[in-house]
């Protein structure tokens, strides 16, 4: 996660949702072919995967 910290987008007053989790959301669904949409809650908003 170091490595990626740089690319990752500053907080600019807006509570964000946590990297990690976000991240690993991303990940969820293209290994399972799914759409942004159908990925768990747990993993933050659609709208951020």
């Amino acid at each position: 996660m170091a490595r990626l910290q740089p690319y990752f987008p500053k907080n600019h007053g807006r509570e964000r949702a946590e990297d990690r989790r976000v991240l690993s959301g991303i990940i969820f669904v293209n290994r399972n072919g799914l759409r942004r949409r159908d990925g768990l809650g747990e993993y933050g908003p659609a709208k951020a995967l």
